[in-house]
């Protein structure tokens, strides 16, 4: 009698399987930390309130209803600020050692950047149900088809998932977590000099080309087109190929980041 033997596996399974195993993780420590899901969504909804029923009545963007303006832009900073928990997360991996201890186990050395990725985009998908939720509960409302809305979430998790690199590159840059912790100052003028709240052109000249240029702006003004909410224009070319510009950056930050992610994730301790 003979025993079968099983084929050894490739690389690439082991590097799907250990993937797998680091979103696991990920997930886990997620649904034991309810308090750091609520701190993730805590500054999008206080936005929300803040600006749709205190400084809503006030704004004056050259549309019907400053909700259908301003909620998408919401989406798209939701997504920016969200390479803040991502540096923080890894940041703490780093601080306790976590990664150190991934980097000496046998499994693929790809699975610990790779993992976070996956686990970090399947969180931001949550937080997009959960805020668009609140938005319908709030009056908004998607004006265009099924398929363009279903393009417009892709669109705002394909921002997420660009970022993701910059968090992963920033947590394993930074010194310790509070440094992560202080990269709110970065984030904050990233998310709020664009076209979220208000239309660039309305801006100081200098400032509004800042803003036109910044990639949150491109994906805010996509949405807003694949919703059918007001879409703020001032004539730029940047602006009138916000579409075109929603795919491009995200891809240039990913060809630009993970890379550098990667690579100091493999030079961690050296």
């Amino acid at each position: 009698m003979t025993t079968a033997v099983e084929a050894p596996k490739g690389k690439l399974y082991w590097a799907v399987a250990d993937c797998f195993t680091i979103v696991r993780r990920d997930l886990s420590h997620l649904i034991r930390q309810p308090s750091l899901f609520a701190w993730q969504l805590g500054f999008p909804i206080v936005s929300v309130l803040l600006f749709v029923y205190v400084f809503g009545s006030a704004m004056d963007v050259g549309a019907a209803d400053y909700k259908s303006f301003a909620m998408p832009g919401m989406f798209a900073m939701t997504m920016a600020f969200g390479f803040m928990n991502t540096a923080y997360q890894v940041a703490i991996d780093k601080e306790r050692g976590i990664t150190d201890r991934f980097r000496s186990m046998p499994m693929a050395q790809s699975a610990v950047v790779t993992g976070r990725g996956v686990s970090d985009l399947l969180s931001a998908t949550i937080d997009l149900v959960v805020l668009a939720a609140i938005a319908l509960v709030v009056g908004w409302r998607s004006n265009g088809s099924f398929m363009a809305t279903l393009s417009a979430f892709a669109l705002l998790l394909l921002l997420r998932f660009a970022l993701i690199w910059i968090g992963v590159f920033l947590g394993l840059l930074v010194p310790n977590v509070e440094a992560a912790g202080s990269l709110f100052a970065v984030a904050f003028p990233f998310g709020m000099i664009s076209s979220v709240f208000t239309p660039p052109h309305l801006m100081p000249d200098w400032l509004g080309a800042i803003a036109m240029w910044n990639p949150v702006s491109s994906t805010a003004n996509a949405v807003r087109e694949l919703f059918g909410n007001p879409v703020p224009s001032g004539g730029s070319w940047i602006e009138e190929n916000a579409m075109l510009m929603a795919v491009v950056w995200p891809l240039v930050i990913t060809v630009a980041f993970l890379p550098l992610a990667v690579r100091k994730f493999q030079r961690l301790g050296r």
